[in-house]
């Protein structure tokens, strides 16, 4: 019979032995690396006959709403589509490079392209950089292997899974697929799923807003579904505010401008002979 010597017995409460590490570090001048903000949510999922993937469509810049209709779903081929968070422009170069890509791989090779070809040439594109591209993606499609579903991080590390979510409104969405998503789903179903989990980061995530935007893809066609939904719209006035004179009262300060006057003389100077 074997048995376990514990050295020490563990203890309760919080451990804040990093927080103090941390602080050693700042103090002899490490700079620490910002946090990222992706902003965004989107997700997909697969189901009997296909994929479907789903995104909002509110851009930020910090705490601001940059674009109340961002398109995030960007095409790669006729089979293979991406959603994108993190840095619009990243991911929207990104995307374009590797759509370039396949579309010179599939002149090549007469072939329609497959999903697993750009997940690879998005993750050798992606780890070159160390994430210094904030592209998170997720990357879904059909071919000759059937529905394919990806995440890429912006380091290049990849997972292949039958339901994803990605931005900072991935938790509520993930919430959503883990207590809806079951195996073999009709279309509907897994459209309003994905609905259901993109709307969940709507309401739970001030970095996504507005609508919802749907792509289905299938054996037999694509069907990009732009502003599915909109969530959150802006309702309309319910009065007039409009107030009379005098109900803010105005608190001046009396301020007295000094000027100190210099005199000054001026005279005109002879001219030189030459």
């Amino acid at each position: 019979m074997s048995g376990v010597v514990v050295t020490q017995l563990p203890t309760g409460g919080f451990n804040f032995d990093l927080c103090k590490r941390n602080e050693g570090l700042r103090r002899s001048g490490v700079t620490f690396p910002k946090p990222v903000k992706t902003g965004t949510t989107i997700a997909g999922c697969v189901f009997k006959d296909g994929v479907v993937l789903g995104a909002d469509t509110r851009a930020t810049e910090g705490t601001v709403v940059a674009d109340k209709n961002c398109e995030k779903i960007h095409f790669i081929a006729k089979n293979i589509f991406c959603c994108g968070a993190g840095t619009a422009a990243d991911t929207e170069f990104t995307t374009n490079f590797i759509s370039a890509q396949i579309e010179l791989h599939k002149l090549t090779t007469g072939r329609t392209p497959r999903v697993a070809t750009a997940l690879k040439m998005l993750k050798q594109y992606l780890y070159k950089y160390n994430g210094q591209i904030g592209a998170y993606l997720v990357l879904g499609g059909y071919d000759i292997t059937g529905p394919s579903l990806f995440t890429v991080h912006a380091h290049g590390s990849t997972d292949k899974l039958p339901y994803v979510s990605m931005g900072s409104g991935s938790l509520a969405a993930m919430a959503t697929f883990e207590d809806q998503y079951r195996p073999n789903m009709e279309r509907d179903e897994a459209m309003a799923l994905v609905r259901n989990a993109i709307t969940a980061g709507i309401l739970n995530d001030l970095g996504s807003g507005s609508n919802v935007d749907l792509c289905v893809v299938t054996k037999d066609k694509t069907e990009y579904l732009r502003g599915y939904e909109e969530i959150v719209a802006k309702g309309p006035r319910t009065g007039e505010y409009r107030y009379r004179r005098g109900t803010t009262a105005i608190i001046g300060t009396p301020c007295v401008r000094r000027f100190e006057v210099v005199s000054q003389s001026v005279s005109s100077a002879e001219s030189m002979e030459t």
